[in-house]
């Protein structure tokens, strides 16, 4: 009789300069290999062109353990593009998106497994409980952005929501289905829909290395996630123009029914002056909103590839042949 086979999980993960990261992170993806005997995996490492050893680690993960593949690009193309190139590449029944840095724990694998084969899940995503070891700035605008997209998006996107989650095939495809070059995956998890349990998780800190989107890296990652699903900011423009219109028009008439009464020259010119540079101000607020999404139709026309691949462990198994 036949050996029944087994499930295979795809872990895709990200990587840019984590040569420290990884000796730490593979041990760790070995024992939750063997804890999950009752599944294959399969492991996906991406290198972003790091600048260390990570490409070097890598390759020799692969000549010591056949499930390591390996991918790197030829510059870098960021970490959405990384997670796209390792859906793209993953076989598996079920994928996992992870970051190398052990701030997403593998020890919830067995549980995020059970959500979507005993529960009846499509995904089982994980999200942090506490922003322990955050500055709280950042902490609070990271809050400030969920609860906002909640309101202005049709995608529903949870606060602390990691990247890490285990999907079922289904919803993978479904995920690559939407090819936009200006990616943002939080969001596009949320527009597929799929029935999803979440996970919470206290905060870990990083195993090793520093943090790869600064703060200013993650203010213009959620502006593009703002213009990618929703165009309430372009509603907001356009009211606010309409109601600087309307308190201009006022302000004529009063202006012309001040003259006819009094027959007095109007004074104020320096609050005349103020008035005209707030709406100046409120039109170049506006005219950057609307260049914010001229910008994303500008990028997604060209239709340039997403990342451009400069070496793969595939291309050793070609040779090879």
């Amino acid at each position: 009789m036949a050996e029944q086979r087994k499930d295979l999980i795809s872990l895709v993960i990200p990587c840019y300069n984590e040569e420290e990261a990884i000796p730490l992170l593979y041990p760790e993806l070995i024992k939750i290999s063997k804890q999950m005997d009752y599944v294959d995996f399969e492991f996906i490492m991406v290198d972003n062109c790091s600048e260390d050893k990570t490409l070097e680690l890598m390759r020799g993960l692969h000549k010591s353990d056949a499930r390591v593949h390996y991918i790197s690009f030829s510059r870098n193309f960021g970490k959405e593009a990384s997670m796209y190139a390792g859906l793209k590449a993953a076989k598996g029944d079920y994928v996992t998106i992870m970051d190398a840095d052990l701030q997403d724990p593998p020890s919830l694998l067995p549980e995020m497994y059970q959500a979507v084969t005993t529960e009846g899940y499509d995904c089982a995503a994980t999200y942090r409980k506490d922003r322990k070891g955050e500055p709280l700035l950042r902490s609070k605008m990271a809050d400030a952005f969920y609860r906002m997209m909640g309101r202005i998006s049709s995608a529903h996107m949870k606060s602390g929501a990691r990247d890490y989650r285990l999907m079922k095939r289904q919803m993978v495809e479904a995920v690559l289905a939407l090819e936009e070059n200006e990616r943002f995956s939080k969001g596009i998890f949320g527009w597929v829909g799929f029935k999803t349990k979440w996970i919470p998780f206290e905060n870990v800190e990083r195993s090793a290395g520093t943090t790869k989107l600064p703060f200013w890296s993650a203010f213009t990652y959620a502006l593009r996630g703002i213009v990618s699903f929703s165009t309430v900011p372009l509603a907001v423009s356009s009211m606010t123009g309409i109601v600087c219109c309307l308190a201009a028009a006022v302000y004529a008439v009063y202006v012309i029914i001040k003259q006819l009464v009094t027959a007095e020259a109007v004074a104020g010119y320096p609050s005349l002056v103020c008035l005209i540079l707030f709406i100046g101000g409120v039109q170049l607020l506006m005219i950057g909103v609307l260049g914010q999404y001229m910008a994303q139709i500008y990028l997604e026309i060209k239709n340039r590839p997403k990342y451009i691949i400069k070496e793969t462990d595939a291309q050793e198994k070609a040779v090879s042949k």
